[in-house]
């Protein structure tokens, strides 16, 4: 068994991305600039965005963090996200998830500028990405396919089970999985809550990425002898041996399942590095209009 470490991995990419953005000032560029809306105060978000803040300096990114009570309308968190698509100086921006009830989250993410979408998340780069034209690929997707690319896992012609059909992660984990490309190459299949026999399909196959949201799902008679597991999962579940009074659990239980995978990721310290890094690598293309140029 072989541990995945994307703390490494993201480190790696975090280096690239700096002595890049050197190269684009030492020539005269201009700092690519990342933007981000956080509305209310939840604990999740709240470090989810300090660390991308604290990300952008550390790669040499101009950063701006706007913030909203929970009792924000519709109307003003709207007329923002108009603004910032209008501002030359803002490259890419995001719109923390989740939002309180009484905003229409799938308004919010069609009112962005598809140009300046850093977190893929707008029909546009969704529907470009299942064709395989050039687009911002949502972060946590695109961290899994570095990792997969970075240890050179085969994944041509393997079976990859998706468990988990979220608009973020499971279902364009999916399409990107069976793209042709590398990695790619894969058959897949996508199981959710109203399969039956998971069992059956996790059985059969060489990839398992694991996005349901729910703790300890994966267990060790899963998963077959060689296999290679992806965990996304991140719950906060109580603890009594940290400081803080809980910990984050995987969807995996992997104690059981590690002993019988090729390769597995870790929770913490797994696919959760290279969602930040992926980010940064899309607000970096934004910044070079790499992929749309105005």
């Amino acid at each position: 068994m072989k541990l995945i470490d994307g703390k490494a991995i993201a480190a790696q990419i975090k280096s690239e991305i700096a002595e890049e953005v050197q190269q684009i000032l030492a020539q005269g560029g201009k700092r690519p600039h990342l933007a981000a809306i956080l509305v209310g105060h939840d604990g999740g978000s709240e470090t989810y965005v300090a660390s991308k803040v604290r990300t952008c300096e550390e790669v040499g990114f101009q950063s701006a963090l706007i913030r909203y009570e929970d009792d924000v309308t519709e109307d003003e968190l709207l007329k923002k996200v108009i603004e910032l698509n209008e501002d030359p100086d803002v490259d890419g921006f995001i719109v923390q998830l989740p939002l309180p009830k009484h905003i229409s989250e799938q308004k919010v993410i069609e009112t962005i500028d598809y140009r300046k979408d850093v977190d893929g998340f707008h029909p546009i780069n969704v529907g470009r990405m299942s064709i395989g034209l050039p687009c911002f690929v949502s972060a946590t997707p695109a961290g899994i396919l570095e990792l997969l690319k970075r240890y050179a896992i085969e994944t041509s012609g393997k079976h990859c089970v998706v468990l988990g059909r979220s608009n973020i992660v499971g279902k364009p984990m999916a399409s990107l999985m069976m793209q042709k490309s590398d990695p790619g190459d894969c058959t897949v299949t996508v199981c959710h809550s109203r399969t039956r026999d998971i069992k059956k399909y996790c059985l059969e196959a060489d990839i398992i990425i694991a996005a349901l949201g729910a703790p300890g799902f994966l267990k060790g008679d899963m998963v077959k002898e060689g296999a290679v597991v992806i965990d996304v999962g991140t719950t906060r579940v109580p603890s009594d041996q940290t400081k803080s009074g809980f910990k984050l659990k995987g969807d995996v239980e992997f104690d059981e399942v590690a002993p019988k995978c090729s390769f597995i990721t870790p929770v913490p310290g797994g696919v959760g590095p290279m969602t930040i890094i992926s980010l940064m690598r899309n607000t970096l293309l934004a910044g070079k209009k790499a992929i749309y140029c105005k």
